[in-house]
């Protein structure tokens, strides 16, 4: 009963927003699929290794940056497989570079309660944090990744 009413709630959306869940689906389940590959050859589709994205950002840029963040959290909650903080932060880094807008990946480690070590992932697009931001300060910073956009293209 449960499925018939979440798909009833998806089918009443307008239809940018059900080709935004889709396309959110689509980049979680590619992410997952490159999540399983060596990261040696994930890592170069990333973009530029330790480097940064600017803070700066187009005021126009903020409806998609809350849409695609919004759309990742939600679809991630429902996938047949783990869509966990780094699935979440490769797939909205994707949908934000179709749309032209740049973005940088933080890979951070730290520890949990029991003093075991954890890992995690976030993504940030000027100054506005997509995925994972919540979390990011208990972690440090041990990789980025400069998702940066070419005019020209």
């Amino acid at each position: 009963m449960l499925v018939v009413k979440k798909m009833m709630s998806f089918f009443t959306l307008d239809t940018k927003r059900k080709l935004l869940l889709i396309e959110a689906g689509f980049y979680l389940a590619l992410a997952r699929i490159l999540k399983a590959l060596p990261f040696s050859r994930v890592s170069p589709l990333l973009g530029k290794y330790m480097e940064e994205t600017s803070k700066d950002y187009k005021q126009t840029d903020c409806p998609i940056l809350w849409n695609i963040s919004d759309a990742i959290d939600l679809v991630s909650k429902h996938t047949m497989w783990e869509s966990k903080c780094l699935v979440r932060a490769m797939a909205a880094m994707k949908m934000l570079e179709r749309r032209k807008i740049e973005s940088t990946l933080y890979l951070g480690t730290g520890k949990d309660e029991n003093g075991s070590l954890i890992a995690h992932a976030w993504l940030r697009s000027g100054p506005f944090y997509i995925t994972g931001g919540e979390e990011k300060n208990r972690f440090v910073i041990v990789g980025k990744f400069a998702k940066q956009i070419n005019e020209k293209s």
